[in-house]
């Protein structure tokens, strides 16, 4: 990555390479027609409107450089803090999902362990206990799904959320930078033309 110092000197350097560009193309023009007198007064005339475009545009460059810089650098930062927040949120959604995942486990296990002991105790209350332990299981399952399902419904809507309030701000940051008064006043007059002419 170049230093601010470098590129500062890269910056300067190039601009004198287009100042010294200008002026050279004007001397070719002026040595092209001829020279005279009156040439002479035109190219002094074109030489301090060339003079005074390069001063107005360094000073813009000056002025505003640095302020489109910092906008571009904290639209990334908030980019890359809401990516950050997108991750820690999937994260989290996805510990959720392995702990309901190694509660099911447990749960499985401990129904073959109740299936163990309904063998020593006979066939009938064996049938009786398999057929509660297997509701046991499908609701904890279904009760789980459903859990799964909400968490990743939350996460899945604080997405949403968060793309939609960046884009907002985004859409609002651009609208401020571009319209004008002159923009605003002629929306408000075609909207106003379009209700009238509807009613």
């Amino acid at each position: 990555m170049i230093s601010e110092d470098r590129q500062g000197r890269l910056s300067v350097k190039s601009f004198v390479q287009v100042i010294a560009f200008v002026l050279l193309t004007a001397l070719d023009a002026h040595a092209a027609t001829g020279g005279g007198e009156d040439h002479g007064k035109e190219l002094i005339d074109f030489a301090w409107r060339v003079v005074n475009m390069i001063v107005l545009v360094g000073f813009l460059y000056w002025l505003l450089a640095q302020k489109i810089k910092e906008f571009f650098i904290g639209r990334r930062e908030g980019i890359k803090t809401a990516l950050e927040q997108a991750v820690i949120a999937r994260q989290e959604a996805e510990q959720k999902y392995k702990e309901y995942n190694d509660k099911l486990e447990k749960a499985t296990e401990e129904i073959a362990g109740i299936s163990d002991m309904i063998k020593t105790q006979g066939l009938a209350e064996k049938e009786r206990i398999l057929e509660d332990a297997r509701k046991a299981a499908q609701k904890m399952k279904e009760d789980t799904q459903a859990r799964l399902e909400q968490e990743f419904k939350q996460a899945g809507n604080l997405l949403r959320a968060e793309a939609v309030k960046l884009s907002v701000e985004m859409a609002e940051e651009l609208l401020k930078r571009n319209i004008k008064a002159s923009d605003h006043d002629e929306m408000v007059k075609d909207y106003m033309d379009k209700v009238v002419s509807k009613h």
